[in-house]
């Protein structure tokens, strides 16, 4: 199967063993040198108007998917981790 990002990102993510929804797709971590995707990003959400500060955002690393429907992901969340969003770069957010 071949998707595009913008394909990822209009899929929800969903944690196989608790049935969680943790969100879509915001972006992927890859490695450039060999074009492999190393895993997928889910930015963490505001916690009350922001005011708050911001969850952390989830990373997902490719062995943790299990499956990859026509508008879902099944992954297994034990393999995934938060992060700080500092750490995060997006490739979007280079390009704006």
């Amino acid at each position: 199967m071949i998707c595009s990002l913008e394909d990822l990102r209009s899929k929800e993510v969903i944690d196989v063993k608790t049935g969680e929804r943790l969100g879509y797709i915001d972006d992927v971590r890859m490695n450039i040198e060999n074009s492999e995707i190393i895993s997928l990003l889910i930015y963490g959400g505001y916690r009350f108007f922001g005011l708050f500060g911001k969850e952390s955002d989830t990373e997902i690393p490719c062995k943790a998917i299990e499956v990859i429907g026509s508008d879902v992901i099944l992954v297994s969340s034990a393999n995934s981790t938060k992060i700080k969003r500092e750490f995060t770069k997006s490739l979007f957010e280079r390009t704006r």
